[in-house]
């Protein structure tokens, strides 16, 4: 079912490549961060896809949470990495945004790992339902809509689990 979602997302994104709606890159900008909780009072129902059930159930909700496992530990000690959980090299993937914590104060939870605004970007300006409903208006305030370059942030092959 996951491989099902993951292949329409794909095929989502090449698609909006060929229209030229995509951005690809994680802009930096005055927006602000939201936090999972208010993207989820939207996101969560049948009718959205239940993107909330989504993610929770993949690999990026629980990206910091591996960093503290047995496995991540492990890997961590044979790169020489004391501490994965506090490194930055390993939290700008596993926690991106993690850097702004003091920026975006109690909306920011480094446990959400790779949440909603890591990949689309800060929520402040398009979380309202009347700019959200119109994609070129919500872009146009922010709303990144996740690309080939934006998955490279992270899967990329200097990254100690890049997978061919």
């Amino acid at each position: 079912m996951l491989k099902k979602i993951f292949l329409c997302i794909c095929l989502f994104t090449i698609l909006l490549n060929l229209i030229g709606l995509s951005q690809n890159t994680n802009k930096k900008s005055n927006f602000e961060f939201v936090g999972v909780k208010k993207c989820i009072t939207c996101h969560k129902s049948p009718k959205q896809g239940k993107q909330n059930d989504i993610w929770l159930n993949s690999k990026h909700s629980k990206a910091y949470k591996n960093l503290t496992s047995k496995k991540g530990l492990a890997k961590a000690k044979k790169l020489g990495i004391a501490d994965p959980a506090s490194n930055k090299k390993c939290l700008s993937c596993h926690a991106p945004e993690f850097d702004k914590k003091k920026q975006w104060g109690s909306k920011f939870k480094i446990a959400d790992g790779v949440q909603c605004e890591s990949c689309h970007g800060a929520g402040s300006a398009y979380k309202k339902k009347k700019i959200m409903q119109d994609q070129k208006k919500a872009i146009a305030n922010g709303l990144i809509i996740p690309g080939e370059k934006t998955c490279l942030n992270c899967h990329k092959k200097n990254n100690p689990e890049h997978k061919g």
